[in-house]
């Protein structure tokens, strides 16, 4: 089991992500009213709104709940929880607290957050699940507020099936596929030498902002290359409970070792 997971989503400075950087309010001393529940039914899904943010955020992020969990389901399938809890924060304290803590360095640059208070892969269940959005997600354009939405839906629905050691960088990737729109790979994108790494999402700015670029470009690749259904099978190989290591999860899935895949990858971006 695990206890308090985390999953974020980066905000600003990705090259799909036009939205600007987000700016944090001030935190506020004084007790924050309770916005009231809102409860929107997507389908055979009922999502409930709780927390202090502004009714306008809630507004537009229930407007896109219906594209959200169709891109989800796509991807993933259909069998995840039908109870889906979203939290809108007004200041940085309030956020960080339902986020699990930490410092404000570690949320500097975060939209949103998947949270689990308890995991139990061997029941393939998750309590306590909910989608924290930062405060600074008010000012966020529309289509940047979806891809957040999209990108922390994803985590909702994999969690169960989501071990706790997983490869960070390939789950951040392969919700980044499900939720940001393929554009592109900038000319000036240095091929790599290795695989993308869980340290490389860790240095809020320029370095995570490559760090989540590159797991997005990597799981674009498996998927333009082996198909959407193949990523899908290699991250259950790689991040599932009892995975094997990533080497065994490539040569299992995919046929190719690492340098071959790498190789693949290069000849990609290229």
């Amino acid at each position: 089991m695990a206890a308090c997971v985390l999953v974020g989503v980066l905000v600003a400075g990705s090259v799909a992500l036009t939205s600007p950087t987000l700016a944090h309010r001030p935190f506020t001393t004084g007790a924050t009213p309770r916005a009231a529940p809102l409860v929107v039914r997507v389908g055979g899904r009922v999502v409930t709104f709780a927390g202090a943010g502004s009714d306008g955020l809630r507004t537009r992020i229930a407007a896109d709940l219906g594209a959200a969990v169709h891109d989800v389901e796509a991807f993933w399938g259909v069998d995840w929880p039908h109870r889906i809890t979203v939290i809108t924060t007004d200041s940085d304290q309030q956020f960080r607290a339902q986020a699990g803590g930490g410092s404000r360095t570690q949320w500097a640059d975060i939209a949103a957050v998947a949270v689990a208070d308890r995991v139990d892969p061997e029941q393939r269940s998750a309590s306590g699940q909910r989608i924290v959005f930062a405060p600074g997600a008010v000012g966020m354009s529309d289509a940047a507020l979806r891809i957040v939405l999209t990108h922390e839906l994803f985590h909702y629905a994999a969690r169960a099936d989501t071990a706790a050691d997983a490869p960070r960088w390939l789950t951040e990737g392969v919700a980044d596929f499900v939720a940001r729109p393929a554009t592109a790979v900038p000319d000036a994108v240095p091929l790599p030498e290795a695989l993308p790494s869980d340290p490389d999402l860790d240095v809020p700015g320029p370095q995570r902002v490559l760090g989540y670029d590159r797991a997005w470009w990597f799981a674009r690749f498996i998927a333009d290359r082996y198909g959407a259904g193949t990523l899908r099978a290699l991250y259950v190989a790689a991040c599932g409970p009892g995975h094997s290591d990533l080497p065994a999860a490539v040569e299992h899935v995919l046929g190719t070792d690492t340098a071959g895949l790498i190789a693949g990858w290069r000849q990609w971006l290229s």
